[in-house]
């Protein structure tokens, strides 16, 4: 989810309402708001309608909800006369690349936060962590087209954003922040990509960092936008939503001509759809021209081209329609969820709780007693953290991803202790001491079970304490267990020990290792656990399908 700050000054001046009639309105057309603040609101807007993450884009959509500007949005380009090459030795490294001039500009504190939070939500939404797609924004002024985009050598010297002195490109891997953060998606390449003007002034390293040459600033008037990365339509897509967003704050769009083609297009693409189909998924009886007014509503243009068929004009900055159904959905938005009517469910039944439920339930409230607080890492890691960090051996039970998103998300999850100790890195510069648990689903050999952990974080956590708390929560979750000395090289010699039940290993506990430790940039002792809640009676599984290290 993406979390956008929204200015009451400047949303009330783009969308031409109050901040009262906004505020209402706003979580009708699919968003939340988190917090409500004097001068702005945090709004979270899913991952899939990213046009909506600057204060341009979500003005842009009151104002059609609100009935204030309905129909689609019109965004005239020019031809800037502008050219961008692309060096073949790109092909293998970062090919994809879209450009537009956008002139015009009138930047005040308000609208440069947006268009510089706006860029990063897009290295988040649709570049996945710049690795996809990597944005560069440039004061047009400063610089001499043609441009070039190349592959350079790694000793190439530049200064980069927010520093005053030149660093090799290697240099700034090393030192920058931004490089230091983003060094991964590029230190292999033997060659890295470089966007240059016509004088060899470096604008910008992508995916990495900006030239301090061409910051943006409240006096830019013009700017020279550049998108590059690996995949040509989701760089297009993060393109044209730059634009359009600028353009709504006045700004005006000049094409790229780039190795021939014309970049960027901001032209809608066109789809006929069914009034009937619409009708029955939706569950509303509806027109042709009923459908059209809703769809302008949502910024479409919708044009009635029979009794059942409409055609429908989606934005360029629509990267989320892909079916019939994704215009559908804004057809019910634009009708508004509380005007539908609230009826039973047809057939009614009982609910229980489930067992493992239970289970898990009387875990939390041991814990809870115990001091401890209630923690939901995520189900997605990835085998450096579950594994490597803890000392342990990959396994080849472990359930991974086809086609993640990104290195730090691979695998899902078969431990949950890991994960807890990357929560305490986080919040390792807060006050101790720090206890924390989880607990939930884990995954190995295709099969799902839950279990639960615990770690405290003090300068006086041992064994000692790890004990007394395993045995506070197996006692009261009916568990007759024995312990032995354990070999989980996650925890220190000597001071670790398994937990069994009827001789099988179902837990571990003890004082982790200092390398651990480090592995994690923890300062302090952690005593930790953690627990198979299938060994628990009363678990709807059998205990033969207990998920056992080394078993």
């Amino acid at each position: 989810m993406a979390i956008i700050s929204l200015s009451y000054k400047y949303l009330e001046r783009l969308t031409g309402t109050d901040k009262e009639t906004i505020l209402k309105r706003l979580p009708m057309i699919g968003s939340e708001i988190e917090r409500i603040e004097e001068d702005h609101v945090d709004v979270e807007f899913f991952p899939n309608r990213p046009d909506l993450f600057s204060v341009e884009g979500a003005a842009r959509a009151m104002r059609g909800f609100l009935g204030i500007e309905p129909g689609l949005p019109k965004y005239t380009v020019k031809p800037s006369g502008i050219t961008f090459s692309i060096d073949p030795k790109l092909a293998k490294i970062r090919p994809c690349l879209a450009s537009a001039v956008i002139r015009n500009v009138s930047f005040d504190d308000e609208s440069i936060l947006s268009v510089m939070a706006l860029q990063e939500a897009l290295h988040w939404a649709v570049g996945r962590g710049r690795s996809k797609v990597a944005i560069g924004i440039h004061d047009l002024d400063t610089v001499t087209p043609p441009f070039h985009y190349k592959a350079s050598p790694r000793d190439r010297k530049f200064v980069p954003l927010d520093f005053t002195k030149e660093l090799t490109l290697d240099g700034i891997l090393a030192e920058h922040p931004k490089g230091k953060d983003y060094a991964k998606i590029v230190r292999d390449f033997p060659l890295f990509p470089l966007i240059v003007d016509n004088e060899d002034h470096v604008c910008s390293f992508p995916p990495i960092i900006n030239g301090e040459r061409t910051r943006v600033t409240t006096k830019t008037k013009n700017i020279l936008l550049d998108v590059t990365g690996t995949d040509q339509r989701a760089v297009n897509v993060a393109a044209n939503i730059i634009c359009t967003a600028l353009a709504e704050a006045g700004a005006t769009i000049e094409s790229v001509e780039i190795e021939g083609k014309t970049f960027p297009d901001l032209a809608p693409s066109e789809r006929t759809v069914s009034v009937r189909e619409c009708s029955e998924l939706v569950g509303i009886q509806l027109t042709a021209p009923q459908m059209a007014a809703l769809l302008e509503k949502m910024r479409f243009g919708a044009e009635v081209v029979g009794e059942d068929k409409v055609n429908v004009q989606v934005p360029c900055f629509r990267a989320d329609i892909m079916h019939d159904w994704d215009i559908f959905e804004d057809v019910a938005i634009a009708y508004g969820y509380e005007n539908f009517a609230v009826e039973l469910p047809p057939t009614f039944s009982i609910g229980k709780e489930h067992p493992a439920n239970h289970i898990a339930g009387q875990a939390r409230a041991v814990l809870a007693g115990l001091g401890y607080l209630e923690t939901m890492p995520f189900t997605l890691t990835n085998e450096r953290v579950l594994f490597d960090s803890l000392r342990r051996p990959r396994l080849a039970e472990t359930l991974h991803l086809m086609h993640p998103i990104s290195e730090e998300y691979t695998v899902v999850r078969t431990d949950i202790l890991p994960l807890l100790l990357e929560m305490l890195q986080v919040n390792r510069h807060r006050e101790l001491p720090q206890r924390i648990y989880a607990t939930g689903d884990v995954v190995a050999h295709l099969r799902t079970g839950q279990k639960l952990a615990a770690a405290g974080t003090h300068p006086a956590a041992d064994f000692s304490e790890a004990y007394a708390h395993v045995d506070a929560v197996l006692r009261e979750l009916g568990i007759v267990y024995t312990v032995e000395e354990s070999k989980d090289e996650a925890f220190i010699e000597g001071r670790r020990a398994d937990i069994l039940m009827n001789g099988k290993k179902v837990g571990v506990f003890g004082e982790i290792h200092p390398s651990v430790l480090t592995a994690f940039e923890l300062e302090h002792p952690v005593a930790a656990f953690e627990l198979d809640l299938r060994a628990v009676p009363g678990y709807p599984d059998e205990p033969d399908t207990l998920l056992r290290r080394g078993q």
